[in-house]
């Protein structure tokens, strides 16, 4: 471990996590139990068609997932999108992308910690909900500043509960599909085809099932603490989201056999309904606690994602050095960074999760594009260079995956672009500020001073 003294460097982020951590992880801040938290609100866009949805989601985003892999491998270290498309299109671009990531990872805890405080409130009506966010905050806030380590234990067992409570799921739902219909019933297409789905509707369902696959990208932020990046990170990438998409898949179509077609009492209670169907009133209460914790283990890691990218740019200096820039000399951790998500969460005492969820995935579905533009404009730098690169890998799916994502980008509703447009508008004047009115770029720290500032002590 790094420790800290008076004549010590400054203390860095340590390489404790293995590819099964940064799977995990990524995972967490997915958070599987996702699809069935919104699975009545995809069926009912889609008519029944919610496998369709996440099939359309998945291929989408898997062509994404290799472009942040590329990147990864390209530049190890963190910062996401934001490092990304500084170091390959032009810092200012990169500073606005990162200004519309923020969307997602400074917010998004917040909308994770309001979620689970919701359940809580319903199910415990004498306790008020501010309560709830207060213990989600503090818990976590703890959790991540004690230690990435610590963190990531706490991640294996929410994880395998969460996963515990899917698997149920999924197994009482083949079963009282067996029960109901015989072996027949298990194979239909009627979860992808739906009843009379329309394309435009599994479309706008596909853009609403994509927020489920947010978690591949965030596992990027973690890159300064991975073991042998380069190699575990492109991997650790494409796991999480072909993990996960299946997962989405399998859960969506045994969930859509249980109920064919969209209509619900409450589409954003349904998958609790069902469960009660499926297992009676003790499964329901199983299941409602796997979705509180879930969103426990997700906040987790999106508190840990949030504060690793604020560290990213207040170390380049885009963003105040001395706030956002430090790492604690104890803990090895961004503990300002995460303090400050934790106030920000505060906010989810206001808001209602239909408000506070309108412009996440604008900031997500702009850096994405993004993303994919970068890997071609690397692809053409160092073919210039004289380096042979696959053109599949480097310009064709890049392509295919930007041209999906800005598709996706234009199936949010006017509400949320207009604000996801406002917030870049904010950073447009906060970039102007910092450079002088644009006279100069913002400062960058070189890939190679980063990898070695972070490796630990004893290890060439």
């Amino acid at each position: 471990m790094i420790t800290a003294s008076a004549s010590a460097p400054a203390p860095k982020l340590v390489r404790t996590l293995g590819l099964r951590s940064l799977v995990l992880f990524g995972l967490a801040y997915m958070t599987p139990m996702i699809v069935l938290g919104i699975f009545g609100v995809i069926a009912a866009q889609t008519a029944g068609a919610s496998a369709s949805a996440y099939l359309i989601a998945l291929v989408a985003m898997l062509f994404t997932a290799s472009s942040y892999g590329r990147m990864a491998a390209a530049y190890p270290v963190a910062g996401s999108a934001y490092t990304y498309v500084r170091r390959t299109i032009d810092p200012r671009v990169g500073f606005l992308t990162g200004w519309a990531v923020l969307l997602d990872y400074l917010f998004l805890p917040m909308v994770i910690w309001l979620i689970g405080a919701a359940y809580l409130q319903a199910q415990y009506p004498a306790v008020p909900g501010w309560v709830w966010i207060v213990v989600f905050i503090a818990t976590t806030t703890v959790l991540n500043v004690v230690g990435i380590e610590v963190a990531d234990k706490a991640n294996y067992l929410l994880m395998a509960f969460q996963l515990l409570v899917i698997g149920i799921f999924v197994a009482l739902s083949i079963g009282t599909v067996l029960s109901d219909q015989g072996a027949a019933g298990l194979a239909s297409t009627s979860p992808f085809t739906g009843v009379d789905a329309q394309f435009g509707g599994v479309v706008a369902g596909a853009a609403i099932a994509a927020y489920s696959f947010l978690g591949f990208d965030a596992v990027t932020t973690f890159t300064e603490e991975a073991v042998e990046p380069r190699k575990n990170m492109p991997r650790a990438i494409l796991l999480v989201a072909l993990i996960g998409g299946v997962i989405f898949l399998v859960v969506a179509y045994s969930t859509q056999l249980v109920h064919p077609g969209g209509a619900f009492a409450d589409a954003s209670s349904a998958a609790l309904e069902i469960a009660k169907q499926i297992g009676g009133n003790l499964f329901g209460a199983v299941f409602l606690a796997g979705l509180v914790l879930a969103q426990f283990a997700s906040g987790l890691a999106a508190q840990a994602s949030a504060s690793r990218l604020l560290y990213a740019m207040g170390r380049d200096g885009t963003l105040p050095r001395k706030v956002f820039g430090t790492i604690s000399a104890k803990f090895h951790t961004p503990a300002v960074n995460l303090g400050l998500i934790g106030v920000v969460g505060l906010l989810a005492m206001f808001l209602d999760v239909a408000t506070s969820t309108s412009f996440i995935n604008f900031g997500a579905f702009l850096a994405f594009t993004l993303v994919n533009a970068s890997v071609i404009v690397y692809y053409f730098r160092q073919r210039g260079a004289g380096e042979a690169l696959n053109p599949l890998l480097y310009v064709v799916m890049p392509v295919i995956g930007a041209g999906t994502t800005v598709y996706l980008l234009t199936q949010l509703d006017n509400r949320a672009i207009t604000l996801g447009l406002s917030w870049l508008a904010v950073g447009v004047v906060v970039l102007a500020v910092t450079t002088r009115g644009f006279k100069q770029l913002p400062p960058e720290i070189g890939v190679d001073e980063i990898e070695a500032s972070t490796t630990p002590p004893g290890v060439r």
